[in-house]
């Protein structure tokens, strides 16, 4: 059997002249039209010199012909390894580096100088692909055949790489199969009531887990439409929803929202369904969301190793603060951290989770890929939590000291090291405090050398071409003395508690 994920994706069409995605300048793309624009992608590929099993990375402005790239992939059996486009060159250095692509796209503004990363690192060929049907791999792509016989997979064959960055400051690469991108999609489209009646806007990154692998395949496995927006606009979006049914946002979505007076039970009473993650998603929000327009808001827990492993239910009382029950196929336990033994409802402690959506490991990272997994398979996710007397998971930290700041994951020892390497700073540490936009700040407060006069804009405006403004912190602290415990330990809980009110309104 062929389990290559566009097969599973080509086979559930519902009617080839069907839209399935409008651009936000309106332009309709049919899923003919898809089916023939990503066979001519892979033929591209192929003339680039991809081969099967080859990496390709791509660094691109969101548009349909970056998804249009992604099913090429799929079908040329090679593996799609997106990177977020806020990225600097020396970022993308190590990835390139780590995952040695045989091709790169990029924006066209970028061409010359991904070329010279290209060169330096290897790369068999870089091209571009713009937003607007442009750059040297669509004239590529526009020059093909549309007819492509699909490469067959098995469900273990990688599909994608995504890198989550790590604790030690080094990136790694999330290896994710064909199964488990096809077996969680195929379980939200159940679990969420997705019919190729709906129509989902889309104002997500596709770059990563939630925009890619939940909002796009979802679409595509129920046969359904989007709305694609380039960006997250609020104006756009409200504008969109008497002709949508679903909305899919990170809690930054939400909070901007509800600053607009046009949101109410009027505007919303087409959309059946609005779904938060990537970070959580204040119970405050959430009331407040229900009484301004009668819907819920279904909060899921996933992430980049595992995607979705937990959802409130779409009937039931979607309780807010909680991330909801455990997906039909995937088993999650509370352990304690140190010893990996059941602990007791209610009680705190590390999150594990097994199923078929959990990843294959860490590319080229065999020893962390062990390390992170239980001999009986459990996944270590590194978040702390609880489920409750009614079975209702309660996310209540991190143990890899990780900061979600607007969606994006911030690991503090990637920024420290940063900071520690500029000159006449002794130590520094990053810590996530409570922001009404982007749920948590990035913080940071730092030692600086006897007499140094460094200061929070030198930092600021060094740091700006190191990592990505996702990374940056927004503000910056100095202390004669980092907090300690008797282990010599920074203790950054006091750190976060003193600057827990730094970004109240």
């Amino acid at each position: 059997m062929n389990e290559n994920l566009f097969e599973l994706i080509r086979a559930r069409i519902p009617d080839p002249a069907k839209t399935v995605i409008e651009t936000q300048e309106g332009r309709a793309i049919g899923y003919a039209d898809l089916v023939a624009q990503s066979g001519r992608a892979a033929n591209a590929l192929r003339a680039c010199g991809v081969e099967i099993g080859d990496r390709v990375a791509v660094q691109c402005d969101k548009s349909p012909e970056m998804i249009v790239a992604y099913l090429a992939c799929l079908r040329a059996g090679a593996i799609f390894l997106p990177l977020n486009t806020g990225y600097t060159l020396a970022e993308l250095d190590y990835f390139i580096g780590d995952a040695t692509p045989s091709l790169m796209l990029c924006r066209p503004k970028t061409l010359e100088a991904m070329r010279g990363l290209g060169a330096t690192r290897g790369v068999g060929a870089v091209e571009s692909l713009g937003d607007a049907r442009d750059g040297t791999f669509w004239a590529k792509v526009e020059a093909a055949s549309p007819e492509f016989a699909d490469v067959p997979r098995k469900g273990d064959d990688l599909a994608a790489i995504l890198y989550t960055s790590g604790t030690t400051g080094r990136s790694k690469g999330a290896m994710l199969s064909h199964r488990n991108l096809a077996s969680n999609s195929l379980t939200l489209v159940d679990c969420w009531r997705f019919t190729r009646d709906d129509v989902l806007i889309h104002a997500l990154p596709i770059y990563h887990t939630h925009g890619l692998f939940v909002a796009t395949n979802v679409t595509l496995f129920a046969g359904a439409s989007m709305l694609f927006l380039n960006t997250f606009n609020a104006e756009a979006i409200l504008a969109r929803m008497p002709r949508a049914t679903a909305m899919m946002g990170v809690p930054t979505f939400y909070t901007r929202l509800l600053e607009h007076s046009a949101l109410d039970r009027e505007t919303t009473k087409n959309m059946r369904l609005f779904i938060s993650g990537s970070a959580p998603l204040l119970a405050e929000t959430h009331e407040q969301w229900k009484a301004r327009t009668g819907h819920a808001i279904l909060e899921r827990y996933g992430m980049t190793e595992t995607n979705m492993n937990t959802s409130n239910p779409y009937d039931g009382e979607r309780v807010a603060g909680t991330v909801g029950f455990p997906l039909p196929d995937v088993e999650l336990r509370v352990v304690d951290a140190e010893t990996g033994a059941p602990i007791p409802p209610g009680e705190i402690g590390m999150i594990e989770v097994k199923g078929p959506n959990v990843f294959g490991g860490y590319w080229k990272m065999p020893e962390k890929t062990a390390a992170e997994f239980r001999p009986d398979g459990f996944f270590i996710t590194g978040d702390l939590g609880k489920i409750d007397a009614r079975g209702y998971v309660h996310i209540v930290g991190r143990g890899k000291d990780l900061i979600i700041s607007g969606g994006f994951n911030v690991y503090p020892k990637e920024v420290e090291s940063e900071i520690d390497a500029l000159p006449g700073v002794v130590e520094s540490a990053v810590v996530g405090v409570p922001h009404p936009d982007f749920g948590e700040g990035v913080t940071a407060v730092v030692v600086k050398e006897k007499g140094a006069g460094v200061d929070e804009a030198q930092v600021l405006h060094a740091l700006e071409s190191r990592l990505a403004k996702f990374k940056l912190p927004k503000r910056v602290f100095f202390v004669p003395d980092l907090p300690r415990n008797a282990m010599g330990k920074v203790q950054k809980n006091l750190l976060r508690d003193q600057h827990k009110d730094l970004f109240k309104r």
